[in-house]
């Protein structure tokens, strides 16, 4: 999960909610505004909307490569 500065400058911050006993209960987004608290402390790592979606469409295809590779060489192995 990425920091996202969308086109107000307001960033989504990736938190995670952890049970007592550290447990993964659910991943979400905090919006933090300019001004706000921690903002200038995240907004160096951020990146846009586009740039998200750009890595994703990478990782994808980056992955789709990836895994024919891999099938190819598990049918080696059958």
């Amino acid at each position: 999960m990425f920091v996202i500065r969308l086109a107000d400058g307001t960033l989504r911050v990736p938190q995670s909610l952890t049970s007592d006993d550290g447990r993964l209960i659910g991943n979400a987004y905090v919006e933090i505004a300019p001004g706000e608290p921690d903002y200038d402390q995240w907004l160096p790592e951020s990146i846009t909307e586009e740039e998200e979606a750009s890595r994703r469409r990478r990782w994808q295809e980056e992955n789709d490569a990836l895994e024919q590779e891999f099938l190819a060489y598990k049918s080696e192995l059958e």
